[in-house]
């Protein structure tokens, strides 16, 4: 089975502690009624404590949670915050027994990695501290590959966090050994950090001939765009696959998703190998980190890579201090900028202006300079005329005129028949 999941800790022994998204509403239902009915301080008495007692355990965040007493000390109680793994030394004074909530399993599932052996069989402490950089409250996949003998047992699982197999990572930085064998291999041959070769999902696109909402992210020159269809406009496309029918749900949570990883950016590895067509994080000159693709090697001395943010349609060249690995879940969301060719008009027979687009000398500089005009930051419609072997389309403005029309009035592009 595999599934998503957050890890929510990492324990001292490497047992990586997750929780699934499928149980998240669950475990917030569970956590406002504990906040509910505790709203003491704690238990102010002498109390005698015995292992495995159930309690309630006051966090720094003076939020209550479901706890389990695991160690007796002096003045403290070592306790397990069950829903989510994770081990503290707390004073008395901020636990409380009880036995409501008994009756439901913990949220969180211990995991150790399949077939995976640290190295000196105990993973040191400078293993479980790459482990928590990497992983903590980060969302990750889980592929189970063994159940444990007992219910209380860790569940044996395949980790991949950024697309990479947890394993392979491990292993390459010498804190373990693996019989994943194929994975290093790959990593140590250059071909590629990601196990499986990842690839961005396609938007669907409106069937030919309907009318929709658009905007440009990006010009190539007049002829050649990137669109990005406005699921805000689009509310009465009859005729579009049922995938559209959330793309406005699906552009926000790509928006959240986003902002979330951008917040926890600095825990993703830095790309050290590099595949045409590699999809990874790329940070843009506002300091965000952004979905993109790798293109080529610009420059070899600082190494330096072109790259295309997928979302928008334009090229950056970056260093590889700007390259990070990417969240696999960010691969599940299509990608918002499509690129097309615009139908109806040519390149001026006659167009005196001296100054060419230097990659598409065919077009004046000034004529892309016009288009910009006609359509940066502006909401436009488009109808598509062919899906292959190119997406060709018709652009048009609100006023319905074709946005090309200007140029064929300022000589600087002809109408194509």
């Amino acid at each position: 089975k595999n599934f998503q999941a957050v890890v929510s800790s990492i324990g001292r022994d490497g047992t990586i502690y997750v929780i699934p998204k499928s149980f998240e509403i669950e475990l917030h239902k569970l956590m406002t009624e504990i906040q509910s009915k505790f709203k003491c301080l704690g238990l102010m008495e002498p109390y005698c404590w015995k292992k495995g007692e159930a309690c309630v355990v006051r966090g720094s965040d003076t939020m209550w949670y479901r706890g389990k007493v695991v160690e007796l000390g002096g003045s403290t109680v070592q306790v397990q915050y069950i829903d989510h793994g994770c081990i503290e030394w707390i004073p008395p004074c901020h636990l409380y027994p009880t036995t409501l909530y008994s009756d439901i399993p913990p949220f969180c599932i211990p995991c150790q990695l399949y077939k995976t052996v640290p190295i000196g069989n105990l993973w040191q402490q400078d293993a479980v501290d790459c482990l928590q950089e990497l992983l903590t409250n980060e969302e990750v996949e889980i592929h189970v590959q063994e159940l444990p003998d007992n219910p209380w047992g860790k569940l044996s699982i395949n980790l991949y966090f950024g697309g990479m197999s947890l394993s392979s990572f491990m292993a390459y930085q010498k804190y373990c050994v693996t019989e994943d064998c194929q994975d290093i291999l790959q990593m140590e041959l250059l071909e590629g950090d990601i196990p499986v070769s990842p690839s961005y999902v396609l938007p669907p696109l409106p069937i030919p001939g309907d009318t929709f909402a658009v905007r440009v992210t990006h010009l190539v020159s007049p002829k050649e765009v990137y669109i990005c269809l406005d699921p805000s406009k689009n509310l009465m496309q009859q005729s579009t696959t049922k995938g559209d029918a959330s793309s406005d749900l699906e552009l926000e949570s790509l928006d959240e998703a986003l902002k979330r990883c951008n917040r926890s950016v600095e825990t993703f590895p830095l790309l050290t190998h590099f595949r045409t067509g590699m999809p990874c994080l790329v940070e843009y000159q506002d300091g965000v980190w952004y979905r993109a693709k790798l293109l080529s090697i610009a420059e070899f001395d600082p190494v330096k890579v072109l790259v295309q943010f997928v979302d928008y349609g334009s090229f950056s060249v970056v260093p590889t201090s700007r390259l990070r690995h990417i969240p696999y879940h960010l691969l599940k969301y299509p990608v918002q900028a499509v690129r097309a060719l615009l139908a109806g008009f040519k390149p001026a027979l006659y167009d005196k202006n001296v100054k060419r687009i230097p990659y598409s000398p065919e077009w004046s500089l000034e004529a892309l300079w016009a288009m910009m005009e006609c359509v940066e930051g502006k909401q436009l419609s488009a109808s598509i005329l062919a899906l292959s072997p190119e997406v060709t389309i018709s652009l048009y403005e609100d006023d319905e005129n074709l946005v090309h029309m200007k140029l064929i009035e300022m000589g600087l592009a002809d109408l194509d028949e």
